[in-house]
């Protein structure tokens, strides 16, 4: 069983599509997190996935 891995070097040009902030790389949890937007987006097969709808919200999150 081979997990794919997000590439790190990706957080570079990505940013949150509500705040248009850096975001966070959780490794444990395969999520994207903005912390300005209070929001984390998934990493599925080592895509991540920047759908405002697909995006979890975050206990007393951000902005």
């Amino acid at each position: 069983m081979t997990e794919v891995q997000f590439d790190r070097r990706m957080l570079e040009a990505l940013v949150c599509p509500q705040t248009q902030t850096t975001l966070r790389y959780d490794a444990e949890r395969q999520e994207l997190i903005s912390t300005a937007a209070g929001l984390a987006f998934p990493i599925r097969d080592g895509i991540p996935i920047m759908l405002l709808g697909a995006a979890r919200e975050l206990n007393g999150g951000g902005g």
